[in-house]
């Protein structure tokens, strides 16, 4: 137990709402702690982006204390307390559940698919995953408790993971996942034997559904830190199993690309979300699968179908595979596809499709894509460069950069001159 003088976390630093969730839980004779990513954060001096509650109160007795009360959740319950957009969750001790009961279910290969066996604290803590995840914060004496060496972990930089590892990754796979990104994120290194039993236990995560590694993989990648995790998760032979046509493409490299569109769009990425830019799932998505569908409809070009339809019958195809491994909602998909699509619409600079081009909805995100791969060696730069200045021009200009080449036209307009000279020769004399 570190008493309030051996650490560094405030009252101040934490959410209002947050502490009037712990003090009223108190005041009607509960524990109440804060738990988790909040302390973690705390302890390094970051601002958390959620606080999480802990208690030995159960979901109903919650929701009695509070009329802001809603109780969520199948595989485990818990009560989520509503102070407008603010949403403090409040989750029950859990139990050691050591034996199967009706209460706590789990599949053939080890997996907990539901689990509300309550317990006391001491229980509660080694059905955490990291070390450092596993650190309470008590209202009632603001002593931060640790039962499993988080603290040292903490102030060395290690994550690790409580109890087995390889049984860890077992009861829930996407840990693996959550590893990378944590020690990527708080910039720790992986424990030796967590990294040994996730080079082991890859496989687990095909089990896991599709829609669930969709949702992890936009916390991986849109967390401010893609880049560095992207390299991470291939060094563990993760990303294989996220997009595994992409992973396949990275082996046939030409002068760097696609690899080099790739890492662009991911520092993109980074850049835009540390000056507080929004960044798009679908554009980075597209990014990442963009390589497998140009090879793809290059070989169909090959066999005779015209550019257009090329690309759209290899996105077609590409999304359809790539769902089975992480399942794009549709809207994220046909984003995909429109950006995808626009490409080589691009390569038309004369008449009226550029104005009709700038007019599309994803004309911005497709032009923003052609630049990137101008950028990278996947285009010539003098098309990204047309684009840039055709936006930029008025009606005058835009018209004339789309006009037809005048080659011939002077020559034309002799023949014509020559024409009415020789019918003029030809005329009939009139008599005097």
């Amino acid at each position: 137990m570190y008493s309030r003088a051996e650490h560094n976390i405030s009252r101040s630093q934490i959410s209002e709402n947050a502490l009037k969730v712990l003090y009223r839980l108190q005041k009607e004779g509960f524990d109440a702690y804060l738990v988790g990513g909040c302390v973690r954060d705390l302890l390094l001096g970051r601002e958390p982006k959620d606080f999480d509650v802990v208690t030995n109160a159960d979901p109903d007795q919650v929701r009695k204390v509070f009329r802001n009360c809603r109780l969520i959740g199948r595989r485990f319950r818990l009560a989520h307390v509503h102070f407008g957009r603010e949403i403090i969750e409040v989750a029950t001790f859990r139990g050691a559940g050591e034996e199967q009961n009706d209460k706590q279910v789990l599949n053939k290969e080890g997996r907990l698919l539901r689990d509300n066996v309550y317990g006391t604290i001491e229980e509660d803590v080694w059905r955490r995953d990291f070390t450092v995840n596993a650190l309470y914060y008590n209202i009632k004496d603001f002593s931060v408790v640790d039962y499993v060496g988080g603290m040292a972990d903490h102030k060395a930089g290690m994550l690790r993971l409580i109890g087995d590892p390889e049984m860890r990754f077992r009861e829930d796979p996407v840990r693996m996942l959550r590893a990378v990104r944590f020690a990527v994120k708080l910039g720790f290194k992986l424990d030796p034997e967590c990294e040994k039993a996730i080079h082991n236990d890859v496989q687990l995560l095909a089990d896991i559904p599709s829609a669930r590694l969709y949702d992890e993989a936009i916390k991986l990648f849109l967390s401010g830190y893609a880049l560095q995790t992207f390299e991470v998760l291939r060094h563990y032979g993760l990303f294989q199993v996220l997009f595994p046509a992409t992973e396949n493409s990275l082996a046939v490299e030409e002068d760097g690309f696609p690899r080099l569109l790739l890492i662009k769009a991911l520092e993109n990425s980074d850049n835009r979300i540390a000056e507080g830019k929004t960044v798009t799932a679908y554009f980075l998505l597209a990014a990442f699968l963009w390589e497998p569908v140009r090879i793809l409809a290059k070989a169909k070009m090959a066999q005779g179908e015209i550019e257009v339809i090329a690309y759209q019958d290899a996105a077609s195809e590409v999304i359809a595979r790539q769902i089975r491994s992480t399942a794009l909602p549709r809207h994220i998909s046909m984003a995909m596809r429109e950006v995808w699509s626009l490409q080589p619409k691009f390569n038309a600079r004369i008449g009226s499709k550029p104005s009709r081009l700038i007019g599309h909805p994803r004309f911005r995100a497709g032009y923003d894509f052609l630049l990137l791969r101008a950028e990278t060696g996947g285009v010539d730069p003098e098309l990204a460069e047309w684009w840039t200045r055709y936006q930029n021009a008025d009606e005058n200009e835009q018209r004339k950069m789309t006009q037809p080449p005048r080659r011939g036209q002077n020559s034309k307009a002799g023949r014509k001159r020559s024409y009415h000279k020789k019918a003029k020769d030809s005329a009939p004399k009139t008599e005097s």
